[in-house]
């Protein structure tokens, strides 16, 4: 078995389209192709990655900021959210409505968008007091993958990529993001997190003679194209980690 896991688009469609047509270029199908959720939020091109994805029909997981989409009185929303909100359409909505908050792709591989039971806290990645975004505990980490039998997991929500082994052999593997390489929360405690690299992140995986291999590759677009469309939204911060990679 090959396929691709793509995450955490954040309305960038130049990002997800080179994504597409690198995946396309490895030889694998768009129906072997599953997204991680987080799909339209930011000032960016909600819309036109609505239709996009509408189009592709790719099995795909809810993740925080689509349910924020679908929940949140507009007057509620964070700004990025709010943002994208106002560029999508009714049959957007109700596509996010229609996600599954996890779901286990073709008997083998196990879903979500952050860890299983919440969709807004890193799974592989903790923050320390001090705004340090660092490596979960092993502990911490398998006690999220209680009671799930797939030997595969995958995840986003951190959009940084990882891949971790679990005791018992399981692989938990994180692919990056496509369309959002640094930001800001202040949740549990302020802190950054910055991929270093405007490239779209994404991870191949393949299953040969029993084992999971993980390739996670990075492909360059048209990011400061996106860059100016976010400086022109009033949004210096995504302008600055659409440039770079980096928070200014």
């Amino acid at each position: 078995m090959r396929f691709a896991a793509i995450a955490d688009i954040h309305g960038n469609c130049l990002a997800l389209e080179a994504v597409l047509a690198d995946i396309a270029a490895q030889g694998i199908a768009y129906d072997h192709v599953v997204n991680l959720g987080d799909c339209f939020s930011g000032p960016l091109e909600a819309g036109r990655t609505g239709d996009l994805l509408l189009l592709l029909e790719l099995v795909t997981v809810r993740g925080n900021h689509d349910r924020y989409l679908i929940e949140l009185a507009r007057a509620d929303m964070h700004a990025s959210d709010a943002l994208a909100y106002d560029q999508l359409s009714p049959r957007h909505l109700n596509w996010l409505r229609q996600l599954p908050v996890t779901t286990v792709w073709r008997d083998q591989v196990f879903l979500c968008h952050a860890t299983p039971e919440i969709d807004d806290v890193y799974w592989l990645d903790s923050v320390s007091p001090d705004g340090l975004v660092h490596l979960r505990s092993r502990v911490e980490i398998e006690a999220f993958a209680k009671g799930i039998d797939q030997e595969l997991i995958l995840c986003g929500h951190s959009h940084l990529p990882r891949s971790i082994r679990l005791e018992d052999g399981r692989l938990i593997v994180n692919p990056g993001s496509v369309g959002c390489p640094a930001y800001d929360d202040d949740v549990p405690f302020y802190h950054r997190v910055e991929a270093g690299t405007p490239l779209a992140s994404y991870a191949i995986l393949d299953k040969t003679e029993g084992h999971w291999t993980v390739t996670s590759r990075l492909v360059p677009y048209r990011h400061l194209d996106m860059a100016r469309l976010a400086s022109e939204r009033g949004r210096p911060d995504w302008a600055s980690a659409l440039a770079s990679g980096w928070l200014a």
